[in-house]
């Protein structure tokens, strides 16, 4: 790894690393969503520079489309407007500080004391074709069809959330002038 690659390999990690502390210091939901799609595309560019490309562009990929849908249904959905009325996002403060500080001072550790295996074999040529293999070859019928399930679920769940559409404000031919809202009064009363 070059002087370049170690340079923004730091950088990058220190950047997720601020990105996933402003998660729990921010005080609204689009902001705390904003501020981890930041973190997780940091985290998919540290996943690139390690020499794995294909797998940071699914990272960055997965994780700014989960996010976008996210903020999207918080500004359609949620009571307060858009997820942006001032809200903590911590509870039971001191538990999950004991919990977080236990769990990192384990991995810290981990690191340490585990007996890493030494390299037996040379590094496959194509890194990105392996971990593609890896990961789609025994389960891309399982993805295609969990793509489609997700996506029906959204489509559905705006469906039933939405009790009223364009065809109940401009009749079924859709040539009504004004619209009449079903929940009361024309448009512009």
């Amino acid at each position: 790894m070059g002087t370049t690659d170690t340079v923004l390999l730091v950088a990058l990690g220190v950047l997720a690393q601020v990105f996933g502390v402003l998660v729990f210091t921010l005080n609204s939901m689009a902001r705390v969503t904003f501020s981890l799609l930041a973190s997780l595309v940091c985290v998919g560019g540290v996943t690139a520079v390690l020499g794995l490309p294909y797998l940071g562009v699914v990272i960055v990929l997965m994780m700014v489309m989960e996010m976008v849908i996210m903020a999207v249904f918080m500004i359609a959905y949620m009571m307060n407007p858009a997820g942006l009325m001032p809200m903590s996002m911590l509870h039971n403060k001191r538990g999950a500080l004991a919990t977080s500080g236990i769990v990192f001072v384990a991995l810290v550790a981990g690191i340490f004391l585990v007996p890493w295996p030494d390299r037996t074999a040379s590094r496959p040529r194509d890194t990105t074709f392996q971990v593609g293999r890896a990961l789609m070859a025994e389960q891309m019928l399982t993805m295609v069809i969990l793509g489609f399930v997700l996506l029906a679920t959204m489509v559905g769940a705006t469906v039933l959330a939405t009790h009223r559409g364009r065809y109940d404000r401009f009749g079924d031919d859709l040539d009504q002038r004004p619209a009449q809202d079903p929940a009361g009064g024309g448009v512009g009363r």
